[in-house]
């Protein structure tokens, strides 16, 4: 099963007993637009979650029969970013912090405190839509091949592990190689396998990325870095199905559903000759374009949290972050995208004391003391055209009161372009009138 659609009101799961403080958090959620979905012990709440879509489950870590522990279980295997809140009594505290390196997304204390639910709830819906709401819930249900396009460390093996995890294929393998980290030599007998003797250090037989992912998703990163032999090869088990390992004789036949990624422009390389026309419009069936980071930046504080509370439970430990730290990150440009983004908060926690509240010292100093991104200000050199035009926008904008008629005729433009040019950037502005 896959996550409903977050356009619609998301569905939540309650797995509570009767009582009060349930009855009112049932009550707040559906006074939020929330469809509730109320069961009173945790094996009819096994039931739901086997047949039913559902967004987010709230648990008490100890219910009838089947206790909250396996219920994440269940619920990450259907929906793999699930916002999943266990409610755990006072003597449960160490049980709850468990939960949470097994996948649930936050533990609360009872009594119920219904603001602080609220923002976790708006955290991890939010966190959903970031990682699937790239056209995954119908990508993930088809076959089809998807070739995913982005800059380096845009999160394209996120995206490929979350389209696996939402398809059919979810409890199948999902292999993954590095195509551009493979020598010439090598790259053939990874994809297609070898048969003994095939080579020298060819010891054994050994099978193959491709026979590895039957009945299950391969993921190939940088494929625009193939040799032209090895596209003529990857072609045609992509149209057949079929290929023989390196020194064999024998047609392997296997079902892999394939995705790809890629940082190079391949129709530039086809037209250059350096791609197989054929191979890239196999590949091209569905493109997602994951956008870099620093187009993002209404994501940056959502990462940054997530991150946060990812490593702090990794490390053991307990941070606050001070909101002029949030301020410098969500500036920083971010030229390695959310790689980078993800690798500064590890280092920052491991380096931190417990306890501790991050400041401005705790931020590496190439990105402390690095030129602000687009929208915090003015016009830097390097900034992409696009940059340049959402800087402009939203300069304009704000200069006139968020007065849209007065914004378009000043910017030349007309009021349903602005409108357009609004949504394409994704901006958040005041006074919509």
């Amino acid at each position: 099963m896959t996550p409903t659609d977050l356009a619609s009101p998301p569905r939540v799961l309650l797995v509570l007993p009767q009582d009060e403080g349930a009855g009112a958090l049932e009550g707040y959620l559906k006074e939020r637009g929330f469809e509730v979905l109320r069961v009173h012990e945790g094996a009819a709440g096994y039931d739901v979650l086997d047949r039913e879509p559902v967004d987010v489950l709230i648990s008490y870590l100890q219910t009838a029969r089947i206790d909250g522990m396996r219920l994440i279980q269940l619920a990450r295997q259907r929906n793999a970013e699930i916002c999943s809140i266990i409610l755990a009594s006072s003597d449960e505290i160490e049980l709850g912090t468990e939960a949470m390196r097994q996948g649930a997304y936050d533990f609360q204390v009872r009594p119920v405190n219904l603001t602080k639910i609220g923002a976790v709830l708006d955290r991890g819906l939010s966190y959903q839509r970031l990682v699937g709401e790239v056209q995954a819930e119908q990508v993930a249900s088809s076959r089809a091949t998807v070739l995913l396009v982005g800059e380096t460390g845009t999160g394209k093996g996120e995206v490929a592990k979350a389209i696996h995890q939402l398809s059919p294929r979810r409890n199948r393998p999902f292999v993954e190689t590095n195509c551009g980290a493979l020598p010439d030599s090598i790259v053939e007998s990874e994809l297609f396998g070898h048969e003994r003797g095939a080579f020298t250090g060819a010891s054994t037989s050994r099978k193959g990325r491709f026979e590895l992912a039957d009945e299950g998703t391969l993921f190939l990163d940088e494929v625009g870095d193939l040799s032209g032999a090895t596209q003529v090869k990857l072609l045609r088990v992509i149209q057949s199905g079929e290929f023989e390992r390196v020194g064999g004789t024998q047609t392997q036949r296997v079902d892999s559903r394939l995705l790809a990624a890629t940082n190079r422009d391949l129709e530039q390389m086809v037209e250059e000759g350096s791609y197989r026309q054929d191979l890239f419009y196999r590949l091209n069936v569905v493109t997602i374009k994951i956008p870099p980071l620093r187009e993002c930046g209404d994501d940056i504080p959502l990462l940054v949290n997530e991150f946060l509370r990812e490593f702090c439970l990794e490390n053991d430990k307990e941070l606050r972050m001070r909101s002029e730290v949030m301020d410098l990150l969500t500036d920083y440009k971010w030229p390695g995208n959310v790689r980078e983004l993800k690798n500064c908060l590890e280092g920052m926690v491991v380096m931190a004391k417990n306890g501790a509240e991050l400041s401005e010292a705790d931020i590496p100093s190439p990105i402390r003391q690095a030129p602000r991104r687009a929208g915090s200000g003015g016009i830097n050199a390097g900034m992409t055209m696009r940059e340049i035009e959402k800087e402009a926008i939203v300069a304009t904008l704000k200069a006139v009161d968020f007065d849209r008629r007065k914004a378009a005729k000043m910017l030349e433009i007309g009021l349903s372009t602005l409108y357009r040019k609004e949504k394409e950037y994704g901006l958040r502005l005041q006074n919509t009138a």
